[in-house]
């Protein structure tokens, strides 16, 4: 009697690319393998050091507000990684994402938070006003919709000077119907000048849907200022950078201002203090969280591509999660800011004594 073969493992064959037609726009089919590498590696960094400020917050070693950028990675990389060197960047108080997409060490960001003098800030703007000056990176502000009008002061300064540069102007859903922000949409048509401002709309202002608090298309509104605008997903980094680049080149090369609104999603609250699921449910977010988690999908992106495998996956997150823990030493050990700090970076005049010029007193008691 002849013997029954033995069953052997099927070789399962490499799964194809999946569809995605933003993959193969100019500016993104010519990245190269480490570059594609690196996008992901951002994100996946964004992602733990926002984990792991979060239990720091929740064992009261932050202060204050905490403003995570949990779901929306794909929007900060994807926007920063066109970046040249005569762009600017300015945002709202859910800044930690831009600042490590353009560059910032995860330490003295963090020290920020735990309010440490060793921080972006010395310790005294805590989540919400990350700075830094050397990346073209200028926060990082807590009043809503205050931050689009000085972005539209950096782009009229790359205009005044010559240069071929654009400013990106970053604010959320709950900025839009801010008057000073239709001021600078006024100015920035009115004058021509680069000005990309940047709607990154993740469904709710605080604890509001946008349903309930904006009429009409919020992009759209570009047209009553004879402004270009667009519209894109954020868990897509692709799509994000075939977007803005389009309207990037044109602020460049034309000083043409534009909207651009991204659709997005936080998966925490607001902030961390407040409540997750009040207003929305958690089938929502689990929803998204399952579909369209942007590390996700251009994790399977990049795995279809063979750009990514299991063991670099792992090695990325590995890396990733010991920043963020080495970013919560460096702090824990950081020195908090003195009394007599209190009056250092206030006014330029009180730092540079022998320079002064005014008179009278820069402080009261």
């Amino acid at each position: 009697m002849s013997k029954k073969p033995t069953a052997t493992a099927e070789k399962k064959p490499a799964p194809a690319a999946p569809a995605n037609p933003h993959a193969k726009a100019s500016i993104n089919a010519k990245l190269s393998r480490d570059e594609k590498i690196e996008l992901h590696r951002k994100m996946v960094r964004i992602r733990r050091f926002e984990e792991r400020s979060l239990r720091a917050y929740q064992a009261k070693k932050i202060g204050g507000f905490l403003h995570l950028y949990i779901g929306q990675e794909a929007v900060a990389v994807g926007c920063c990684s066109l970046m040249g060197k005569n762009d600017h960047v300015i945002t709202a108080y859910r800044d930690h994402g831009h600042a490590m997409a353009v560059g910032m060490d995860t330490k003295p960001l963090m020290a920020e938070l735990y309010g440490k003098a060793t921080g972006c800030s010395k310790g005294k703007g805590g989540s919400m006003h990350y700075f830094d000056p050397s990346r073209n990176y200028w926060g990082g502000h807590g009043i809503v919709g205050g931050q689009i009008p000085l972005g539209v002061g950096l782009a009229y300064g790359v205009k005044y000077q010559g240069l071929k540069g654009a400013a990106m102007a970053f604010m959320g859903d709950g900025a839009v119907n801010q008057g000073a922000v239709h001021e600078a949409y006024n100015l920035a048509a009115l004058w021509s000048l680069p000005c990309i401002f940047v709607i990154e709309n993740n469904g709710y202002s605080m604890g509001t849907s946008q349903a309930r608090s904006s009429a009409g298309a919020l992009a759209k509104r570009a047209e009553g200022y004879n402004m270009a605008w667009g519209q894109c997903s954020g868990h897509d980094v692709y799509e994000v950078r075939a977007t803005m680049d389009k309207f990037l080149t044109a602020a460049r090369e034309k000083n043409q201002p534009a909207v651009v609104e991204i659709v997005t999603y936080r998966y925490r609250g607001h902030s961390v203090a407040d409540p997750d699921n009040t207003y929305r449910s958690k089938q929502e977010i689990e929803e998204y969280r399952r579909t369209k988690d942007p590390i996700q999908v251009f994790q399977d992106q990049l795995v279809a591509e063979g750009v990514l495998n299991e063991a670099l996956i792992e090695k990325i997150d590995t890396e990733a999660r010991n920043e963020a823990d080495l970013a919560a030493d460096f702090s824990e050990a950081s020195p908090f800011p003195t009394p007599d700090d209190i009056q250092k970076d206030v006014y330029w005049e009180s730092d540079h004594p022998s320079e002064r010029k005014s008179q009278g007193r820069l402080f009261f008691d």
